[in-house]
């Protein structure tokens, strides 16, 4: 009897647990990036009224967000033993809530995303349906595998912005600009969180790039993609023939600067975390930069 004393059986529902699972806060950063970028840069901004009452947009952004949450419950569905060692902390599935009730709300999300999308445009519940069928494979298969799982996270990361121009067909080439940003800062950032998680990742027999190539060989890959990103995001600035995004990009090699000699030094966890968030403000900042056009 005493062995269970202070052992708590997961339950079938709990608020704070389905936010903690979910990652609130970053499903409310989808759905800020989507509503700015509707605003500012499909606009006109004088119009933000209306965006901010359109039916449709809200449609929108509630199936991609349901798309993501469901994309992280099934992560964390998957990733449990390996959370056990990385995060035990951050543990949900099968310790605060139900397996089984984990899984049927993935499954209800991702329905009800999907059906959302087709009932705005067909092309759109495609991409979310396809969405949704990568993360699945994301979870299960491809973020065990180097770069590719990486570059997954990211790609997805693009697409909820570059949606957008997908339904609402102007100013295509600004938001797809936004996108890539979106992309690169997230592959950036996923690179990270794998040399972050090296322990418990070896642990589970993952191949990701520090696994395979070592730390020193996956800071230089880090350096080579912050440098070709940045010339890509400058040019495509260019072409879009816009001051302030030119200044923007312009403006980031100093940050990017920043990151690369803390990247240089980084040799823990603590330091790995530290890059993690601070590349998601980087994606913050391009985010609010929206608000200038």
């Amino acid at each position: 009897m005493a062995a269970n004393v202070g052992i708590r059986k997961p339950v079938n529902f709990s608020i704070k647990a389905f936010l903690k699972l979910t990652r609130i806060q970053n499903l409310l950063i989808i759905g800020l990036t989507q509503y700015l970028t509707a605003i500012f840069l499909v606009g006109p901004k004088t119009l933000w009224w209306k965006y901010m009452s359109s039916l449709e947009l809200l449609m929108l952004s509630s199936s991609t967000i349901l798309i993501a949450a469901a994309g992280y419950i099934i992560n964390d569905y998957y990733d449990v033993k390996i959370d056990y060692i990385n995060k035990p902390e951050r543990v949900i599935v099968g310790k605060v809530l139900k397996r089984r009730i984990v899984m049927a709300a993935h499954t209800i999300f991702n329905v009800v995303g999907i059906a959302m999308g087709f009932w705005l445009m067909p092309r759109l519940g495609l991409v979310n349906f396809l969405a949704a069928l990568w993360l699945w494979l994301y979870s299960n298969q491809l973020k065990r595998l180097p770069f590719i799982g990486n570059f997954s996270v990211a790609l997805l990361t693009g697409l909820s912005i570059a949606v957008v121009a997908l339904y609402y067909q102007e100013h295509e080439l600004l938001i797809y600009t936004y996108a890539v940003f979106a992309f690169a800062i997230t592959l950036i950032r996923e690179i990270i969180k794998d040399m972050e998680d090296l322990k418990g990742d070896a642990t589970f027999g993952c191949k990701t790039l520090p696994i395979l190539f070592g730390i020193a060989r996956t800071k230089m890959l880090e350096y080579v993609l912050l440098i070709m990103f940045v010339g890509l995001l400058v040019m495509m600035a260019i072409e879009i023939d816009r001051e302030v995004l030119e200044n923007f990009f312009l403006f980031m090699i100093f940050p990017v600067i920043y990151f690369i000699i803390r990247l240089a030094r980084a040799d823990n966890r603590k330091d790995f975390a530290f890059l993690s968030l601070y590349c998601k403000l980087l994606m913050l900042a391009g985010v609010l930069s929206m608000m200038f056009f």
